[in-house]
């Protein structure tokens, strides 16, 4: 028995389950933990048996419950290397100082540099006096302050007993306590590296490989991304390809989603709603580019004349709240497809943001 249960789809976040009867693999973990918990335990998934996590691209729609999912479960994470290296520098924090913090530091430096100062002052007034006494005072004088660093070392005295200290430069019995309990916790609970998993695999677009019993294999995408790829999985002579997240749809992509028993394919924005809504300029083009995403009409397309109509389902997804409706989507899809009307009974199905849809299974 083969499942995909789609957790999330849209631009708040992406997930999806694909399993097979003996692995479980979630592609993508683009909502918090503890809401990819709770939709897998609505969905009627147990969040401890997955076996990997499996991440498209690093747009934070796709990784932003990822490194405290994997820590939690833990589990391996698979990435092409260019992702993973993007997805670190995203989560790791730049330290940046602010003005406040910058006058503050100032301020210190000052304080130090005028104690300093002070302390040199007093050292010269000393010298100088000492320089007015006589050879024999100085001699004393001399005598005496090497007495007193000797002793504010701590060093035994002649009769073996432990020589005077100044009380205030050491630390008391609590302040020695808390401190050694300080390092304690420290040494237990060593700071959290944001990036830290439990374990990374890479992979290559275009080279299959093996997560239990299922074949993986990744193709390369069009989108603004470091390395982004979509998928096929086969496992139990099942095929199911997720192709989201990319700007149009170049012929290797047509090669690799043959012969799929299950399709997920983007259908994120109407031209015109996009055109006419809310987005700034430049993001508006950036949607509509070559490494943008799909619209209804070029998935219409790629349904109309390139899809084999091989599939038992064909799910819409990746639908965007501002610029696309549900039932655009499925009325432009649904005329796409009007010569393969088999499909169309409850098999062309659309993924939504808000709540898990209901598990594809295929026996």
């Amino acid at each position: 028995m083969v499942r995909m249960t789609v957790l999330a789809s849209g631009s708040r976040g992406n997930s999806t389950i694909v399993a097979s009867s003996t692995t479980r693999i979630l592609v993508d973990a683009g909502l918090s933990c503890r809401e990819l918990m709770k939709r897998m335990k609505t969905a009627g998934e147990e969040p401890a048996g997955l076996d990997a996590i499996l991440i498209t691209h690093e747009h934070q729609d796709h990784v932003q419950g990822l490194a405290v999912t994997a820590r939690k479960l833990g589990i391996p994470v698979y990435f092409t290397e260019p992702t993973h290296r993007a997805w670190v520098r995203w989560v790791t924090p730049r330290k940046r100082m602010t003005y406040t913090e910058w006058l503050e530091q100032r301020r210190k430096q000052g304080s130090g540099l005028r104690a300093q100062s002070s302390e040199d002052s007093v050292q010269r007034i000393a010298d100088s006096d000492q320089e007015r006494q006589s050879p024999e005072r100085r001699a004393q004088s001399s005598e005496d302050q090497d007495s007193g660093q000797r002793s504010a070392a701590g060093v035994q005295n002649s009769t073996g007993g432990p020589g005077l200290r100044p009380v205030a430069m050491e630390p008391d019995a609590e302040e020695l306590a808390a401190a050694e309990e300080a390092l304690s916790e420290a040494a237990r609970e060593p700071e959290r590296d944001p990036a830290a998993l439990p374990r990374v695999e890479y992979f290559r677009s275009g080279s299959g490989f093996r997560i239990g019993d299922i074949a993986v294999m990744p193709f390369t995408i069009p989108h603004d991304a470091a390395d982004p790829v979509g998928f096929v999985f086969e496992t139990e002579e099942i095929r199911l390809g997720i192709a989201t997240d990319l700007g149009y749809l170049p012929s290797n992509i047509h090669v690799q989603l043959r012969g799929c028993d299950v399709l997920m394919l983007e259908s994120n924005h109407d031209l015109d709603m996009l055109r006419d809504g809310p987005y700034p300029w430049a993001v508006k083009q950036r949607v509509m580019s070559r490494v943008g995403h799909l619209s209804n009409d070029a998935a219409a397309d790629f349904l109309e004349k390139r899809y084999d109509g091989q599939a038992a389902y064909v799910v819409l997804a990746h639908l965007s709240e501002n610029n696309n409706l549900p039932e655009l989507a499925r009325l432009t899809a649904e005329r796409a497809l009007q010569d393969r009307m088999s499909l169309l009974a409850n098999r062309l199905l659309l993924a939504e943001q808000d709540r898990p849809m209901a598990s594809i299974v295929l026996k």
